[in-house]
C-alpha cells in the first residue's frame, strides 16, 4: 500500500525538499534521469540507438504556473529537437510531452497547451520523428484527447498515452484504434478514486491484456509500454495472432529499468524503445518511479543509508 503514499508525496513541497537534501538521493536519481541537460542526454540517444535501441525523449516537469513557464518547455523541446536535427538522430528518438507542462492547468489552458505544442510537432515531424502526448490524471484526459485529434489532422503520426486502470480506456481503445493512432498503453501511475479507476492490481492487469488486444486487432499503431515479463509475452503472442509484423508494434521501457531485457528484444528483432526523461526538474517523475514498484522504493533507501 506504499504506492499511493509516495504518489501524494509526489505533490507535496516539503517532502520535494526533504528528498532533494537526503544523501543518496542523486545517486538513485541517475538511474531513472539521464542528465540535466541536453547536452548531457545526446550522448545517451547515441549510445542506445548503436545498441538497436529507439529512445523516445521527456524533459520533466509538470506544475508550471505561469504562461512563461509553459513558453519555456516549448522552447526547451525545440532545442532538443535542434540538437536531434545537427546530429542526424531524429529518426531514432520521438519525444513524449506532458501538457501540463504546455500550460494546460493555466487559465485558458487547453487553447495554450496546444498552440504551444504545435510548433514542437511541427519541428519534430520536419527531422522525422513524431511526439506523443502522455496521460496525466484523468481530468486532464478529454483536453489531452481533443488536442491529439487536433494534432493528427496536420500531422497523423502524433501518439496518444491511455491508462489500462481507468474505466474509460477500453472505451478510448476502441476509437483510436479505429481511426489508426499510435498508442501507448501503461498501467497508470496517478493516484486516482475508486469512482474512476481500478484499485486491485491483478484487475488492472487483466485489463491491460484486453485493452491490448483491442490495440493489437485494430487498425493502429500499439505501443506496449511494461516492464513486467508476463504482459510483454501475452503483447507478442497477441500481436501473433493479428498478423502483425515486428514492424506494426513496439515495446516501451523506462531508461533505467530491465535493460538486459530491453536489449534482448530488440536483438530479437522487435522494435523496442526506451523513455528517457532528463532536465532538472525530476522530482515528480522520479516519485512515480517509486511509487510504481517497492523494488525502486529499497533501493533509493539503501542508497540513502549507505550514504547517511
Amino acid at each position: 500500500m506504499l504506492g499511493p503514499v509516495i504518489l501524494a508525496a509526489s505533490r507535496s513541497d516539503k517532502m520535494r525538499r526533504l528528498v532533494s537534501a537526503a544523501p543518496g538521493t542523486k545517486q538513485v536519481v541517475a538511474r531513472f534521469i539521464a542528465g540535466e541537460t541536453v547536452e548531457d542526454v545526446v550522448p545517451i540517444v547515441a549510445e542506445l540507438s548503436d545498441r538497436g535501441l529507439e529512445v523516445t525523449l521527456d524533459v520533466v516537469g509538470e506544475d508550471i504556473t505561469t504562461v512563461e513557464q509553459s513558453h519555456a518547455a516549448r522552447d526547451a523541446y525545440l532545442e532538443l529537437i535542434g540538437r536531434l536535427k545537427e546530429l542526424g538522430l531524429g529518426e531514432r528518438a520521438e519525444m513524449s510531452v506532458k501538457l501540463s507542462m504546455f500550460g494546460q492547468s493555466l487559465e485558458n489552458g487547453h487553447e495554450l497547451a496546444l498552440a504551444n505544442v504545435r510548433p514542437v510537432v511541427a519541428a519534430a515531424a520536419e527531422i522525422g520523428t513524431t511526439v506523443t502526448l502522455d496521460a496525466e490524471d484523468h481530468t486532464t484526459l478529454d483536453s489531452m484527447f481533443a488536442i491529439h485529434e487536433e494534432l493528427r489532422k496536420d500531422f497523423p503520426q502524433t501518439g496518444c498515452v491511455i491508462q489500462a486502470y481507468l474505466f474509460r480506456t477500453e472505451e478510448d481503445a476502441r476509437r483510436l484504434a479505429a481511426n489508426g493512432s499510435r498508442v501507448r498503453i501503461v498501467k497508470g501511475a496517478y493516484k486516482e478514486p475508486a469512482e474512476v479507476a481500478i484499485q486491485d492490481k491483478p484487475e488492472i492487469d487483466k485489463a491491460y491484456v484486453r485493452i491490448m488486444k483491442i490495440l493489437m486487432d485494430g487498425e493502429g499503431y500499439p505501443m506496449i509500454g511494461s516492464h513486467d515479463p508476463r504482459l510483454i509475452s501475452i503483447g507478442q503472442e497477441l500481436a501473433r495472432r493479428a498478423g502483425r509484423k515486428l514492424d506494426e508494434y513496439e515495446f516501451q521501457m523506462l531508461y533505467g529499468i530491465r535493460s538486459e531485457e530491453q536489449n534482448r528484444l530488440a536483438a530479437e528483432g522487435h522494435r523496442m524503445r526506451v523513455y528517457t526523461a532528463y532536465g532538472t526538474d525530476w522530482y515528480g517523475y522520479f516519485m512515480r518511479r517509486l511509487a510504481e514498484k517497492p523494488a525502486n522504493l529499497l533501493f533509493f533507501v539503501r542508497s540513502i543509508l549507505t550514504k547517511g
